[in-house]
């Protein structure tokens, strides 16, 4: 009736599972992980700077904007001083110009008054310096006088001197008389335009006026001419 029994195995372990290790790969990779990370630590805490809090990093932020702003504020002063700087070097190079160009205005002008002189007629005497032309005026008790001196050939530097007026003619009481004015420095190059005036004693009729040239008051005489007084 019942067939025939068969044995039943125990297995004391039966109600434990075989545990997984995990891989030797997996194993490695977290020990590098996990040294790598302690070695940044270490070198961070050991060698670099210490980090910041959050106030040193906030007072670090503000000192940074203080000093951009600092910056773009220079930045514009520099812009601002080249813009300056290029409108005055502009200017100095149209005053540059404007100079070259009245340079050659005034050697033109030289020019034509030499010129003009060379076409006056020459001083009778033969001096250092010739006494080419003169013009005389009585003005308010005083002689208004314009006389144009030159000198011949290669001048090397003007030749200082004095010019001396000596007045002949009436005074008030109507006799003859001379009145020497006072000598007038000269620096005579190709050619001098002395003009000025003198005062002369009151009622005093000048008649004509001599013209000297000398290298210094009462020396040596340079150039001399008499000429009228109109």
């Amino acid at each position: 009736m019942f067939g025939q029994r068969k044995p039943v195995l125990f297995n004391s372990y039966g109600g434990r599972r075989r545990r997984r290790l995990l891989p030797r790969w997996l194993v490695l990779m977290l020990l590098g992980v996990a040294l790598g990370v302690g070695g940044v630590i270490f070198v961070q805490e050991r060698y670099l700077p210490k980090r910041l809090s959050a106030t040193a990093s906030a007072d670090l932020r503000s000192s940074f904007e203080r000093a951009d702003a600092e910056r773009q504020r220079l930045q514009g002063e520099l812009a601002e001083t080249t813009k300056r700087l290029d409108a005055a070097l502009a200017e100095r190079k149209a005053m540059a110009t404007e100079l070259g160009t009245s340079n050659e205005t005034v050697k033109r002008l030289r020019d034509d008054v030499a010129s003009l002189i060379a076409l006056l007629p020459a001083d009778p005497r033969s001096g250092a310096v010739a006494v080419r032309a003169a013009r005389f005026a009585v003005e308010g008790g005083a002689l208004a006088y314009e006389v144009l001196l030159s000198r011949e050939g290669k001048i090397v530097k003007p030749l200082g001197g004095v010019m001396q007026l000596v007045v002949a003619g009436q005074s008030g009481r109507g006799s003859e008389d001379r009145v020497a004015l006072d000598p007038v420095p000269v620096s005579v190059g190709t050619y001098e335009n002395v003009r000025g005036s003198a005062p002369l004693p009151q009622g005093f009729r000048p008649q004509q006026t001599t013209i000297q040239v000398l290298d210094k008051p009462g020396g040596k005489l340079l150039g001399m001419r008499v000429m009228y007084v109109k």
